[in-house]
């Protein structure tokens, strides 16, 4: 099956991105100025990126509400219409299906984010339609992401964290949430692909830096956010991530529940845990981590860190080591010293 391409494909090779295929889909990794500048741009000021390759899944009628409350794992009944929430959808066997943001638009309107290769898992699971190709997703990220949106619209700025809103752009509807994944403010804009050209080039005339792919990994691995196929999968659990936070403990009822009930009562098999090098070298995922000899696992992500400028991994251990503790990471045969430390390796006020 070929690749997809984003509706603003040309877009990314005009702008001289190297295009990699990614979820399905032939994405930019990067633009002429490198990840490194592109991190490091989202950290002091905003870009945007074209995450079109999430899906979106829009559950919209009467009974919506019980139905995303009876399958995924976190509690809509903290929020309400106007807000935005992260949350799992596990199998029987408490794995992790897949990570999602669900927009609740309205009473009985939400937009389910899912990851792009599960876009279709996610649909089979729920009452919705996916409409991911009638729109495009672009996130601005970064502490002057909302100033420099507000150029293009003024109601762009005003979109606070993890709440939604939507209104009329160019005479359609555009929805907008306050969320991302780079750990920095920032709001992500749905718009249909009537309009979708003209937001992203504004933005661009606003002064916003495109970035791709490579400098968005790099973000969530500083901010030690999970990444789908990495932190999470069907082989992993929510609990082993660190995430108990998204698991409606109050519920009746959601997909996986009694095996992760079960899981609580016996504890955890595996535990994530920062890692960091003293040195520019990047950390791989699968590459081993020793502690005194002894094999406790692997990374699940790895990578150099643009803001530190050492090398940080991320990796499912199978008990708990303190922060301060050296470990070896086996790369390639050989032992690359290193420190277990507090995540997330760098915090920002989002």
């Amino acid at each position: 099956m070929e690749n997809r391409r984003p509706f603003l494909y040309d877009l990314h090779v005009e702008l001289g991105a190297k295009i990699v295929p990614f979820g399905g889909w032939e994405m930019p990794l990067q633009y002429a100025t490198g990840t490194v500048n592109e991190h490091l741009t989202c950290r002091r000021d905003a870009v945007v990126f074209d995450v079109s390759h999430l899906g979106t899944v829009r559950c919209d009628g009467p009974g919506m509400f019980d139905a995303l409350q009876r399958t995924l794992t976190n509690d809509l009944s903290k929020i309400g219409p106007g807000r935005a929430q992260y949350t799992h959808l596990l199998n029987d066997e408490g794995f992790v299906v897949d990570d999602i943001i669900v927009w609740w638009v309205d009473d009985e309107t939400f937009d389910v984010m899912p990851n792009a290769s599960n876009t279709a898992g996610v649909t089979s699971a729920l009452p919705g339609v996916d409409v991911t190709s009638e729109r495009c997703v672009l996130a601005v990220q970064g502490p002057r992401a909302r100033e420099k949106a507000a150029r293009v619209d003024a109601r762009f700025g005003e979109v606070g964290r993890f709440r939604v809103a939507r209104f009329d752009f160019a005479g359609v509807e555009v929805r907008v949430a306050g969320t991302g994944y780079t750990g920095e403010a920032g709001l992500e804009i749905a718009a249909p692909n009537e309009v979708a050209e003209e937001i992203a080039r504004r933005l661009l005339e606003a002064d916003v830096a495109p970035a791709g792919l490579g400098a968005r990994d790099t973000l969530r691995l500083e901010a030690a956010l999970p990444l789908y196929g990495h932190e999470l999968t069907r082989d992993s659990t929510t609990l082993e991530a660190s995430l108990g936070w998204v698991l409606g403990w109050g519920k009746d009822t959601f997909r996986g529940r009694e095996a992760v009930l079960a899981e609580r009562a016996r504890g955890v098999a595996r535990h994530l845990t920062g890692i960091q090098t003293t040195s520019r070298q990047p950390l791989r995922d699968g590459a081993e981590v020793y502690v005194s000899g002894e094999l406790l696992g692997a990374l699940t992500s790895g990578n150099f860190s643009p803001s530190l400028g050492v090398g940080v991994g991320l990796g499912l251990l199978s008990r708990v080591v303190e922060p301060g503790t050296p470990v070896n990471v086996r790369l390639r045969g050989r032992d690359v010293e290193a420190t277990v430390v507090t995540l997330p390796f760098v915090r920002k006020e989002a």
